[in-house]
């Protein structure tokens, strides 16, 4: 049970959090100061920095979810499930509930185009990407009693990994052009059926140059 000091630790977190995000939508990331923030929330910039490491942690306040996310999804799994078929199952999951953790909730196009105007959140979302498919290699090798100089679960990690980046990242560009969510959403489905299939049956036949001598050669 959370006691009452860990509960107003938690809630004074999630308070000076909230507080920083609404500075960041109102002016941008890169002009707003810990300062500002620490006066708005009616604390010291101390105890800011207490709870928060950095400015981008401010800003990226489930880091430490979003990171070990995929991870846990692949722990958790079902029996005689994969690792794909897991992700993808949590991923349609949360493209059906609108949930936030893959960046596929209304609204999410805005955080995303505040970490695209901000050189320091461009380079910290690349460390949050290297950090995810690290822990999910890691995980995907001491479930599969892999070899420390396999490869493959590191191969497999950075796929599972592009693909659920790419696929958010196609739902906050459509977001950005003012399309309909209902719209986004459906169409999603469609694309993220296909980028699993590829992960699950392989990619080998795809984008093969058509042989054009066996296409010339006469019908017997």
């Amino acid at each position: 049970m959370e006691g009452l000091r860990e509960r107003k630790k938690r809630e004074t977190r999630q308070r000076i959090a909230d507080i920083a995000m609404g500075l960041f939508m109102q002016k941008g990331f890169d002009n707003v100061t810990v300062a500002e923030i620490a006066r708005s929330a009616d604390v010291s910039v101390n105890t800011v920095f207490n709870y928060f490491k950095t400015k981008e942690d401010l800003f990226l306040d489930r880091s430490d979810e979003v990171e070990g996310m995929l991870a846990r999804v692949v722990r958790d799994r079902r029996p005689g499930e994969s690792a794909v078929e897991a992700v993808r199952r949590d991923f349609f999951d949360a493209l059906d509930t609108g949930d936030w953790r893959y960046g596929l909730s209304r609204g999410s196009e805005v955080f995303a185009r505040l970490v695209e105007q901000s050189p320091a959140l461009m380079s910290r979302m690349r460390e949050l990407h290297q950090r995810r498919e690290a822990l999910l290699a890691e995980t995907l090798a001491d479930e599969s009693d892999a070899d420390p100089d396999d490869l493959t679960p590191w191969v497999v990690a950075v796929q599972i990994c592009s693909v659920t980046r790419i696929l958010a990242e196609h739902f906050a560009r459509r977001g950005f052009a003012g399309e309909d969510p209902t719209q986004i959403t459906a169409d999603l489905r469609v694309r993220a059926g296909h980028a699993f299939d590829l992960l699950e049956h392989g990619a080998g036949g795809y984008c093969a140059r058509p042989d054009e001598g066996a296409a010339a050669e006469p019908a017997r």
